[in-house]
């Protein structure tokens, strides 16, 4: 009887077991497929960048170093590869003194962006990021003062590195709109909305084309629908006005 009894238990066990560990599998199998809902939009990004879908959140994973040669590469681990002598226009160009450093951002944007119901001033340091995973400033240097001089330190694709070595656009990156067009998507601000070019529907915009937040909303190639937007211009603030349009998320570095 206690033979019995024991064979029972051990097949009753058995059983338990197995079911646990179809419930893991299913867990599994459907945290995969939660990551199979990344937008087609967001695999614009380079494939150094890692994108996934959390909850109501896009992570976007970067070490935030350009794909590009810079003066800035020099000294660096890059430098046989990635360096390169300013070549730009800009007669009054100033090399500051900071190398660029990899990073390890995190930025969790939302999925779905809405219009805030009260703007929040964009923060100093990385406001957005770009298809290939550079970040995006404002458009103030330290301090919140016009960029006027330290515009003269941008190199050939419009970007420099700050202290801790973090390279970064505060205007239109000369690189991407380069290789992709003037009128392309070039990232998404940390409110989760999309980041143009310069140009759209053929016409080069400046600010006055745009809102208070440096944007507008209509139908893009990546949002037939429509979508509310901001572009780059090369008249200030560049990229972004009083604040965020919707509301922000969050990056950590």
């Amino acid at each position: 009887m206690k033979k019995i009894f024991l064979s029972a238990f051990v097949v009753a066990l058995a059983i338990s077991v197995v079911s646990f560990s179809c419930k893991k599998d299913t867990a599994i199998s459907t945290s995969t497929t939660t990551n199979t809902t990344l937008p087609d939009v967001f695999k614009k990004f380079n494939t150094t960048v890692q994108v996934y879908v959390d909850g109501n959140y896009v992570v976007i994973k970067s070490n935030g170093l350009p794909d590009h040669k810079s003066p800035y590469y020099k000294g660096t681990q890059w430098a046989s590869t990635m360096y390169e002598a300013y070549n730009g226009t800009n007669a009054n160009w100033n090399q500051n003194p900071n190398t660029i450093a990899s990073q390890n951002y995190v930025f969790k944007i939302p999925l779905n962006p809405s219009k805030a119901s009260s703007s929040s001033e964009t923060p100093m340091g990385p406001m957005g990021v770009a298809l290939n995973g550079v970040a995006i400033f404002n458009q103030y240097a330290a301090g919140r003062v016009a960029l006027t001089g330290e515009i003269n330190s941008f190199d050939q694709y419009n970007g420099h590195p700050q202290m801790s070595g973090e390279y970064h656009y505060h205007v239109e990156p000369l690189y991407i709109t380069a290789n992709k067009g003037k009128s392309s998507l070039i990232g998404f601000l940390l409110d989760g909305f999309p980041v143009y070019g310069p140009q759209e529907n053929g016409k080069t915009l400046t600010s006055s084309d745009l809102d208070t937040y440096h944007g507008h909303t209509s139908a893009t190639p990546d949002y037939p629908n429509g979508i509310y937007h901001y572009h780059f211009t090369a008249d200030a603030p560049y990229i972004n006005g009083v604040g965020f349009y919707g509301t922000a998320g969050t990056v950590t570095n």
